[in-house]
């Protein structure tokens, strides 16, 4: 199938392209929307990634064009209109799991380099700077850990941190923990009142928009350490800002941002960043950001290319792959 493939990078083509079998790969580097979607007139389908914007007028020039499948190489879709889909007779596939494990390692990591100050004592070591002064770190053994949502990733940390010696609390209407897992389901009060470390892993629907806002950061422990390697928008960053410079969070650690459709995955490094919010975060010492990385080992890209193959198989054979995701199951999740 010939299947226009937008926000392509090297790593997209080389994994893809192992895959591709019979279809036909058509890259493009630049972002779906609606400046661009006309690059994709008389391709049956497109692959998108998660900075590509496939709103309802994208979706409307998409038919138009002759467009009739949407397969996603993420396993986030609030990017994509999916009742604008369903009215335009377009199929929409994602890819539900790739390596839980590359964003539950991630997630530790950046806990352990926010602890440690790794940053921090690389770049001084680099200069000869071997003083310890502002170095100092805590012991995850006996700490709090919590965690908002407990699917596969938040379940994969939780193992990771238990066994460090963390305690470990987790938040999730829709919680199944395996029994042998030393872990403490709580309401999200408890879990925000006792957690030193909060760690983000749900989806963003409506409801877990800015899950993390002024009310719940007020609710936190004085230095808290708090992680969102999950979506941008569950968390206020203006709130976080203001709790930085109270104290109140005492680490920040980030993968995603509410507005990196304009800077992550893009060198930027000769440009002036305009986003002031986001420069602001990276004035403050005690955060480290990086860019959308979590999800990327070899295992995991390969895993996406091959899921996203299967899915395009499917559809030109005219039979459901079990990845398909409409706006009606999405409701009844």
């Amino acid at each position: 199938m010939k299947t226009a493939v937008f926000s392509a990078r090297s790593y997209d083509r080389e994994y893809l392209g192992r895959e591709q079998g019979k279809h036909e790969l058509v890259f493009f580097d630049t972002h779906l929307d609606t400046r661009t979607v006309r690059l994709a007139d008389g391709f049956p389908a497109v692959c998108v990634f998660v900075n590509d914007s496939v709103d309802k007028d994208v979706v409307a020039a998409l038919a138009a064009g002759g467009t009739r499948f949407i397969v996603l190489r993420s396993a986030g879709f609030n990017h994509v209109d999916l009742d604008a889909a369903a009215r335009a007779g377009i199929a929409v596939a994602r890819v539900p799991a790739y390596s839980p494990h590359a964003v539950a390692e991630h997630t530790v990591g950046l806990i352990l380099a926010l602890n440690r100050q790794l940053p921090r004592a690389r770049a001084r070591v680099r200069e000869g700077n071997f003083s310890l002064d502002g170095l100092m770190g805590f012991d995850l053994h006996g700490k709090t850990a919590g965690l908002i949502g407990i699917g596969r990733i938040g379940l994969l940390v939780a193992r990771i941190l238990s066994g460090f010696g963390c305690r470990v609390l987790a938040s999730d209407p829709y919680a199944q923990v395996p029994e042998e897992l030393p872990l403490e389901l709580v309401d999200s009060e408890t879990l925000l009142a006792e957690a030193d470390i909060v760690s983000l892993h749900c989806p963003l629907t409506p409801q877990t928009h800015h899950i993390i806002d002024a009310s719940a950061l007020a609710q936190m422990k004085p230095g808290v350490m708090l992680i969102n390697t999950s979506r941008g928008g569950l968390v206020d960053t203006r709130a976080v800002i203001a709790a930085l410079k109270t104290g109140r969070i005492g680490y920040l650690g980030l993968d995603v941002y509410e507005e990196e459709g304009d800077l992550f995955f893009e060198d930027l490094s000769n440009r002036i960043i305009a986003d002031d919010v986001f420069a602001r975060l990276l004035t403050f010492p005690n955060v480290l950001i990086t860019g959308h990385q979590a999800f990327f080992t070899d295992e995991a890209m390969t895993a996406i290319a091959r899921t996203t193959m299967a899915n395009l198989d499917a559809f030109a054979a005219g039979r459901e792959s079990g990845n398909e995701i409409t706006a009606e199951s999405v409701r009844g999740e």
